[in-house]
């Protein structure tokens, strides 16, 4: 959310600012949303959150603009670390979860 604070010094329209904030934010509100649906749905958390940080990398390290590759790899892991940590938790919380309803054999 902070990054996209820059728009309000691009001289746009009011309504270009809006358009334009909520464009830099797009990522961050599908995340989200993904977050509060994962609540209740710890399988979809764990999927989309590590799904988003391998885009994430993958992204970043096509469009590497820093060389050597390793540095952009690098910086990647900062943000994309977090978003792996995320995703096992909830798929540990999912099989915690499963084998909590798994009925005992006597």
């Amino acid at each position: 959310m902070i990054f996209s604070l820059d728009v309000f010094e691009l001289g746009l329209t009011g309504w270009q600012v809006v358009a334009a904030f909520f464009i830099h934010n797009l990522p961050s509100l599908i995340l989200a949303i993904v977050l509060w649906i994962s609540w209740k749905y710890e399988i979809v958390g764990g999927v989309v959150f590590i799904i988003a940080g391998v885009a994430h990398m993958i992204f970043l390290l096509v469009r590497a603009d820093v060389e050597p590759w390793y540095i952009s790899f690098l910086i990647s892991l900062i943000i994309d670390v977090p978003a792996y940590l995320i995703g096992v938790l909830f798929l540990i919380g999912w099989f915690k979860k499963k084998e909590q309803w798994k009925p005992t054999e006597f």
